[in-house]
């Protein structure tokens, strides 16, 4: 037998001030009816089934008698589950002994370390090395950055800081140790110069060429002497190429190779110039011809001298030195 039927009404206080917690899902008074030990909720219908069967065990968990589902609690039954004075539990993720782990110092870290790792491969000084650190801090605003684009960034800072010091660094080079694209590594410069609101110095093929020959003669056994002798004269033949016109919107290291390579031909120092290309990481195929143009230019400078009509590409490098002199003397204006 059912236990008998009781009504009773359940209605906010008036006494008591409007808050979070008195105020009841519907404006009506929820009527609760006792059944079998349950109370039932006449007033409002199941979300599921639309009947208005719902009961409300002693645990306060209310459900439909006619489908079973759960009804979700409305703001009339609301209630919190805040801890105490030290706040709610399981908010808090600690690792290892119980510290807090920090993202951001942990990536700048990173950071940090990948620009050490990159400047140390292009053989950068300590203070180069913190001169890219600081270009990259002030650009990304001290939170360094992660992810593929961040070597590319450094590798332009990188060649930035070299051409502010009227050093030569390849594209290639740097591209190569930052494992990207030449084009890519390119545009991130454009885009870093721009934002910094920098004006790089002219490229210094004087410079360029000077350090090309200190680096390229290091594993040969090569006389001092010699080498200040082709450093004379590749310098004075990068000038006459530049008053040629022959460095006019070109690249200019395969200019450097070139010369390098001829000046070395000239002394009797044994060097391919596929190999000083690939040590400046400069395309073999525009090293071979701007060399092309350098021997043709000789040549018809050469066509002065008596025997002038005798000397072609093939010959040029045992007339060399006759020609050179020539130019050397052209070049210093005669007294009056």
């Amino acid at each position: 037998m059912y236990a008998p039927l009781s009504y009773s009404f359940h209605e906010s206080p008036k006494s008591v001030s409007p808050s979070f917690h008195s105020f009841p899902v519907n404006k009506q008074p929820i009527k609760r009816v006792n059944f079998g030990g349950y109370e039932m909720e006449s007033s409002r219908p199941c979300t599921n089934c639309k009947e208005r069967t719902l009961i409300s065990d002693h645990d306060g968990h209310v459900f439909c008698s006619s489908c079973g589902s759960v009804q979700v609690q409305g703001f009339d039954n609301f209630e919190h589950y805040f801890g105490g004075i030290d706040g709610p539990t399981g908010t808090n993720v600690r690792t290892g002994s119980g510290s807090t782990h920090n993202f951001k110092e942990t990536k700048i870290k990173h950071a940090k370390q990948t620009i050490e790792n990159i400047t140390s491969s292009l053989d950068f000084s300590p203070l180069k090395t913190d001169e890219v650190r600081a270009m990259v801090e002030t650009i990304t605003k001290g939170e360094y950055g992660q992810g593929d684009w961040f070597p590319v960034l450094i590798g332009a800072c990188a060649y930035i800081v070299m051409r502010k010091a009227n050093k030569s660094l390849a594209h290639v080079e740097v591209a190569d140790k930052v494992d990207c694209d030449v084009y890519e590594l390119g545009r991130m410069v454009k885009r870093v110069v721009q934002f910094m609101e920098l004006k790089l110095p002219e490229f210094d093929l004087v410079d360029s060429f000077q350090q090309a020959v200190q680096t390229s003669f290091v594993a040969v056994s090569v006389d001092e002497d010699k080498i200040e002798k082709m450093l004379k004269q590749g310098i004075f033949l990068v000038h006459c190429m530049m008053k040629w016109y022959l460095t006019t919107g070109r690249t200019l290291l395969p200019v450097v190779v070139a010369v390098l390579v001829f000046v070395a031909q000239l002394n009797e120092v044994n060097v391919w110039i596929e190999d000083v290309a690939m040590e400046l990481h400069v395309a073999v195929a525009t090293c071979k011809s701007r060399y092309k143009e350098l021997l043709e230019c000789l040549v018809k400078v050469a066509q002065v001298l008596p025997w002038g009509k005798d000397i072609t590409v093939k010959n040029i490098l045992k007339n060399a030195p006759f020609v050179l002199q020539y130019m050397e003397l052209m070049s210093h204006p005669v007294p009056e």
